[in-house]
């Protein structure tokens, strides 16, 4: 039984993941002495923010609760402690919950961690500690303040531009609004209140922003910011109503931000390269980039919203990309430099799925006659016009496509071809 995917542990709200919760619990506690806790606006937070909480002083470790705050928050104050628990399931729909571990430089416990941890939850081998070992919980209110205060000390002042700021109803709710207003910005409030009811979709891409583009159109303003349940992502509008691919939004933030080396995932444009930036490449999801970054580079990022910037945090930080494209908006006009970002033809799209089977999907996309093939993460396709990924979600039951190519001929018949090739590749029943 597999319990972590790609950014922690997610599925359902339940019984049996309140079970893990106090589990993950004790297996932290045993192994760090001293951890911090928060939870995003979920409405099952609280329950699994105590579950997990129990079990971290049954362990006989020490624990402070920062309350309702962001992942990027938890992950900036975690240097004060030696590790930190983000109750949270990110992107995922309101009904899912999930725990995400964080070292003290803001990065997700790597592959090693999660194995000892997740070996130590699903094991009976351990107990609690004695009652004379057990420690008492204390409350820790600053975090965001902290947060903001760094945030704040890398950007000027006196900004004077009009910004749209949709935060889902998500932790960022009064955080990124806050500090926007602080930096001088004229802040115009969409879903600007915690809530585990999310209005919208709560991850933050095109279909789920159609309000945020229609009010900075109407309003006159310089940017829309959108995050997801835990502003760990952030995405954004241009001044002409536009949602901003991720890959542009990465290029124009590595830009931004002076970078010349850049780690992001297998599923970017190749465009990016063609940039002038150093490239390095990982597999998907923000715990392999941060990885990545442990070894050097200036900034990383994946599409769906996660951007790392390595000077305040290994943790995708929605909060201090809200900051940066906001200070960029008040010195440019957004839709000019993401017009001026070179751009293939390249498509996106999910396949419900549960399982399928492997060798016979390896075998159709094969016949598909690529150039090379990389199993780094579910299966890359590379032809001489373009590429082809398909793999499986790390925090859905779904199966991920992306195409690209220099032609949208091209990049529509790779990503028709994938769909097929998963499509005759499912199990009976799975």
């Amino acid at each position: 039984m597999k319990l972590f995917g790609s950014s922690g542990i997610r599925t359902v709200f339940n019984k049996d993941l309140l079970n893990i919760a106090f589990r993950a619990g004790l297996a932290v506690g045993k192994n760090y002495n001293n951890v911090v806790i928060g939870t995003d606006t979920r409405t099952s937070g609280d329950a699994m923010k105590h579950a997990v909480i129990s079990g971290l002083l049954a362990a006989g470790a020490r624990c402070s609760d920062a309350g309702l705050t962001p992942t990027p928050t938890l992950a900036y104050v975690t240097r004060e402690f030696d590790a930190g628990v983000m109750i949270t399931a990110s992107h995922n729909p309101p009904e899912y919950n999930g725990i995400k571990l964080l070292n003290p430089d803001g990065s997700s416990f790597d592959s090693l961690q999660q194995v000892k941890i997740e070996e130590m939850i699903l094991s009976e081998s351990f107990d609690v500690a004695g009652w004379e070992q057990v420690k008492h919980g204390d409350a820790y209110a600053e975090a965001i303040e902290h947060h903001i205060e760094s945030i704040l000390s890398s950007f000027p002042t006196g900004l004077k531009v009009k910004v749209v700021v949709d935060a889902g109803c998500g932790a960022a709710s009064e955080v990124t609004p806050r500090l926007l207003e602080r930096l001088g910005c004229d802040v115009v409030a969409l879903n600007c209140y915690p809530s585990g009811f999310f209005p919208r979709g709560i991850e933050p891409n095109q279909a789920n922003l159609k309000d945020l583009c229609r009010l900075v159109r109407e309003s006159a303003a310089a940017v829309g910011i959108a995050h997801d349940g835990d502003a760990d992502r952030m995405m954004a509008v241009d001044d002409r109503g536009r949602f901003i691919s991720g890959d542009k939004l990465l290029a124009v933030l590595a830009k931004a931000v002076g970078a010349k080396d850049v780690v992001t995932t297998l599923d970017a444009t190749m465009a990016i390269e063609e940039m002038g930036f150093n490239i390095r490449r990982t597999r998907i999801g923000d715990t392999w980039v941060s990885e990545e970054l442990r070894k050097g580079g200036d900034f990383g990022g994946e599409t769906s919203g996660a951007w790392i910037f390595p000077g305040i945090s290994l943790c995708p930080d929605g909060i201090y990309a809200a900051a940066q494209i906001a200070t960029l908006a008040g010195q440019h006009r957004l839709s000019e430099l993401v017009d001026a970002i070179p751009v293939y033809s390249l498509l996106r799209g999910n396949f419900g799925s549960n399982g399928m089977n492997k060798s016979r999907l390896e075998a159709n996309l094969k016949a598909l006659e690529p150039l090379s093939v990389s199993n780094t993460d579910g299966i890359r396709l590379s032809f001489n016009d373009g590429w082809l990924l398909v793999r499986p979600s790390g925090t859905e039951p779904k199966i991920r496509l992306t195409a690209e190519a220099k032609t949208e001929a091209r990049a529509k018949q790779l990503y028709d071809r994938g769909l097929k090739a998963v499509r005759d590749s499912i199990d009976n029943g799975g």
